[in-house]
């Protein structure tokens, strides 16, 4: 497999993640600016899991192939559901609104799982194929980094635009999300 062909799927793979990280920006410009702090534990979790998912994909080769492809979308829309929700509650709060951090504990991880899983699958079709993984998988990375920290820049810079409300646009995007992740594979099964 070429350069080229690994960065199309790595941009592919880095959409999910570019509009996730856009809604976590969002959210957090009811703080202000993100911080650098904050930058980097989104897009480190994002990258780092778009790396291993591919691995893990790949590792498990066509023993679990059919098993997963039958519930993924479902945990990723239930995943990106769940922030969603709750981004939307928060929102809802007006007077006593508290912008929660999603780039820390429990949130951090249930966005990385639900922006990597497409990673996995395509971890898993490369298994299938006899190709490598290490090398696809660090482009992979990267690209999502890459992706991560512009729409977390372009998502805080919108946001501090449209401060109103913005908890419930980012909650809906990550429905959205999740929603057409679950459409996408119902419709095309």
């Amino acid at each position: 497999m070429g350069i080229i062909e690994i960065l199309f799927i790595a941009i592919a793979l880095a959409m999910d993640a570019f509009t996730v990280a856009m809604a976590v920006g969002l959210h957090l410009s009811c703080e202000g600016p993100v911080s650098g702090r904050q930058y980097f534990r989104l897009g480190f979790h994002f990258g780092l899991f778009q790396f291993l998912m591919p691995i893990i994909g790949w590792l498990a080769g066509t023993t679990i192939a059919d098993y997963i492809q039958t519930f993924d979308h479902w945990v990723a829309f239930i995943l990106l559901s769940y922030i969603g929700i709750k981004l939307i509650r928060e929102g809802g709060k007006t007077d006593k609104y508290r912008c929660e951090d999603p780039t820390k504990g429990f949130s951090l991880i249930i966005l990385s799982i639900a922006t990597s899983i497409d990673a996995l699958a395509m971890g898993l079709s490369l298994a299938l194929l006899g190709t490598e993984i290490i090398y696809p998988s660090i482009i992979i990375g990267i690209v999502a980094v890459v992706f991560t920290l512009i729409g977390m820049k372009a998502g805080n810079k919108i946001g501090q635009h449209w401060r109103a409300r913005v908890a419930w646009i980012g909650g809906i995007i990550l429905i959205g999300i999740g929603l057409k992740t679950l459409l996408d594979h119902l419709l095309w099964q």
